[in-house]
This record gives structure tokens, sequence and C-alpha cells, in this order.
């Protein structure tokens, strides 16, 4: 699956994860155990205090730091989140983030679970949060 899969996030109308269409997000880059994940902002995300949701961030670490994990996975392999966290450094308006980033990293690929870190910037490139996950690795079937 991560091949193939991956190769279909490229694609101008991709439709191998729905998520991505309404996040408005696109796969810059997944590969050797580091992703890029770019988000356009929008009203939609915004909760009633005018800022850009907590969870919506949380959603797109958890996805940078899901493909770097399947960046590095055998065909026949998947992933889930088993936990997060996520630490929020600053706020974001739809007008000062622009395009939010996702960028992380595998930090530990083990047989079973795999750990991974992410952060988060806006346009400026000013760090909006840092989180942490592990996954597990499944079997496809």
């Amino acid at each position: 699956m991560p091949r193939k899969y991956l190769e279909a996030l490229y694609r101008e109308g991709q439709t191998a994860n729905p998520l991505f269409n309404t996040l408005r997000a696109r796969l810059v880059r997944a590969e050797a155990g580091e992703a890029e994940i770019r988000m356009t902002t929008s009203r939609d995300f915004v909760q009633g205090g005018g800022m850009v949701a907590g969870g919506i961030l949380a959603t797109l670490a958890d996805e940078a730091m899901a493909h770097a994990v399947l960046s590095v996975l055998p065909e026949g392999k998947r992933t889930v989140t088993s936990e997060m966290n996520i630490r929020y450094l600053r706020g974001a308006t739809v007008e000062t983030a622009g395009d939010l980033v996702a960028r992380a990293r595998l930090v530990r690929h083990g047989k079973h679970i795999c750990v991974a870190e992410a952060q988060l910037f806006d346009s400026a490139e000013r760090p909006l949060s840092v989180a942490g996950a592990s996954f597990f690795l499944l079997d496809e079937s």
C-alpha cells in the first residue's frame, strides 16, 4: 500500500485520502522517514474565538507524522496512530496563518511501533505547534 498510496496523493484531484481534500491539504513530499504537508487555511477551520482550531492543527500534525512513517513501510503494511501529544506555541488566524506547513520525521522505527515528531508553521515560518506520536504497524490484510 505505501508506495501506490503515496504516488496517488501527488496526483491532481487525488482521491486516495479524502481527508486531504477536506483539509485543502497537499502532500509536498514523503520519503526516507520525512514528510511535509501544506494546507490552505479557510474560515471553515476557525473556532468561535476567530483562531484556527487546535484540532485542525492536531490533525495536520498527525497526518504529517503518519506519512513520514508510511514513507519507510514495505508493501503490505499500513499504520494507525496509537497515541499523540501536541503543544501549541502560538495561535493563528486565517489572515495571519496563510498556508500552514507540517514537517514530520521518523524518530524510531520498531518492529510493531514507530515514533515520529512534527512541527507546524505558518506561512511566515513562525512555529505554531510541536507534536509527537506513536504508530502501530499493521498488515494490510
